[in-house]
């Protein structure tokens, strides 16, 4: 059966498009058939993240009615299939209500085996549409007082649509004095934490380079947190590959959860 699950917050740059394009990624790695859907409507990038910003057909002919979903689908080199967003300001505006984008979705029901939602900020009407087109919902956040709020209004409005959340990740994590303790957001929020993506500078390399981080640099230490998170959501196993130190950091960052 086909899963469709949310990934969102309310708070910009928390890297939500890095998380669905990685853990899709890290899933087809492990033999899933992940596509990752730019449900960001008004401001899509999920494209421009893996540098195919020019394609025929988007998520945005399929709300139209002019294209079938299973036409926008595409092929990425890592083994992920996309469906994208136009990147056209004029063709985002000039979509209206999103209430049934749900039914859009149904016809993806058996053609894959987990579709990843990849939604935009804010907690207006699309992101509602969106969040609510979901079985299950993922939410992501920084460590930092003003993202861990906002992802928390995230939270209340899913489940006040009858999303179930599954759990919320933490991106970016530094160990810096400034972040807040990974204890301290499980409590605010009231989840479990799936897993710690800690700040790796192989992460804006691989936005520049326009790949998924778990395609170009698969050993980074941001790398093995979504894959351990992909294997943990698919109920699978998974071993670091990586040189001691950085997997003793690993362990110790997964240690606090």
């Amino acid at each position: 059966m086909t899963r469709f699950l949310a990934i969102a917050s309310a708070k910009g740059g928390v890297g939500k498009t890095t998380t669905a394009i990685n853990l899709g990624t890290a899933m087809a790695n492990f033999g899933k058939d992940a596509v990752v859907l730019d449900a960001n409507i008004s401001k899509p990038n999920v494209s421009m993240h893996l540098g195919t910003p020019k394609l025929e057909h988007t998520i945005h002919d399929v709300i139209k009615g002019v294209k079938h979903i299973t036409d926008t689908a595409y092929m990425h080199p890592s083994g992920l299939r996309v469906i994208p967003g136009n990147l056209s300001l004029n063709v985002a505006r000039g979509i209206g209500d999103l209430s049934g984008f749900k039914n859009l979705l149904l016809d993806l029901v058996g053609t894959t085996d987990l579709v990843l939602l990849d939604t935009g900020a804010g907690l207006g009407r699309e992101v509602m549409s969106i969040i609510s087109s979901a079985d299950e919902m993922i939410a992501v956040t920084s460590p930092d007082v003003p993202s861990v709020t906002d992802t928390l209004k995230t939270i209340r409005m899913a489940e006040d649509a009858g999303v179930k959340v599954i759990g919320v990740i933490i991106n970016r994590h530094s160990e810096s004095e400034h972040d807040m303790e990974i204890k301290n957001i499980e409590a605010m929020l009231d989840k479990n934490i799936l897993g710690v993506i800690p700040e790796d500078s192989s992460v804006p390399k691989a936005i520049y380079a326009r790949q998924p981080l778990v395609y170009l640099y698969p050993e980074s230490m941001a790398s093995m947190g979504f894959k351990r998170i992909a294997a943990q959501l698919m109920g699978q196993d998974y071993t670091p590959s990586i040189q001691a130190e950085n997997k003793d950091m690993l362990e110790r960052l997964y240690e606090r959860l």
